[in-house]
């Protein structure tokens, strides 16, 4: 078709009143959602500057009375350590294999990953699914993309549906000794990215494997420390997934709701304002 055969292609619209209450439905959505992601935000931002403030600059509740001691990483608080990955969390714990007995799966792939949040998954048939979907992921798993670190595709699993099933790109990294969001903000700080990127192998696709998860060092505070982190900061992660999955619903009823609205199959004057 031509440019010219699309211009006198007659459209129907909806009477002009129509239209703006159509608008106005849907700018109530929009409107909602944008709300949702500035409380994300602020709780994000909220727990990251608690991470930074107790275990980056040390001004954790008590430190006026702990003393500073040597270690690899320069003077740290003392009765604190650093230790490798692989002493606080396991990688890549579990995965299916063709014998798994799974009717259909809930697949997440590098693409659906941007930093910090799980845009989508994806459902298959066990027997349609891609030959990556292999890594078993549980509440509280940490996902790191493998493939160009420096992009930061890394996202917190929480409360996911079962038989949810990662990509083999991603390195799953399961907390053991510490509480998942300390894990999750300690791998997220521009210096573990910048480790990660330094030790990336591949010039066309630089990327990590589990080795170098598990070698990275990590600073690690007492147990009393970290049970008051994950005391506070569990509770914002699980709401900060509540109004991911909000923003997730609005969304879907918005796109929903615009063709019928549009098709004249809702009647607007029956939507409340």
């Amino acid at each position: 078709m031509s440019g010219g055969q699309i211009e006198g292609v007659e459209v129907p619209l909806p009477p002009l009143p129509v239209q703006r209450r159509i608008a106005g439905i849907l700018t109530a959505y929009d409107e909602l959602i944008e709300n949702s992601q500035r409380r994300i935000k602020i709780l994000d931002s909220m727990a990251r500057a608690l991470y930074r403030e107790w275990f980056v600059h040390f001004r954790f509740p008590g430190h006026e009375s702990v003393p500073r001691v040597p270690s690899p990483l320069g003077e740290i608080p003392q009765g604190w350590e650093v230790k490798k990955l692989s002493a606080v969390a396991e990688v890549n714990r579990s995965q299916i294999n063709a014998r798994s007995a799974l009717e259909a799966l809930h697949y997440i792939e590098i693409s659906s990953v941007s930093p910090g949040q799980i845009d989508s998954t994806t459902t298959y048939a066990f027997a349609d699914a891609p030959g990556r979907a292999r890594r078993i992921v549980q509440h509280g798993d940490m996902l790191w993309s493998c493939v160009r670190p420096n992009r930061r595709s890394y996202a917190q699993v929480m409360h996911p549906a079962p038989d949810t099933i990662a990509s083999t790109g991603f390195a799953v990294l399961t907390a053991t000794k510490v509480p998942f969001t300390f894990l999750f903000f300690a791998t997220t700080t521009d210096d573990f990215v910048a480790y990660l990127t330094n030790n990336a192998t591949g010039a066309a696709y630089p990327a990590v494997t589990a080795p170098t998860f598990e070698k990275a060092d990590l600073l690690v505070p007492s147990v009393a420390l970290l049970k008051k982190f994950g005391d506070v900061t569990i509770p914002i992660a699980e709401e900060i997934h509540t109004l991911q999955r909000q923003i997730q619903n609005l969304r879907r009823t918005r796109d929903l709701l615009l063709p019928r609205l549009l098709s004249g199959q809702i009647d607007v004057e029956a939507i409340p304002s």
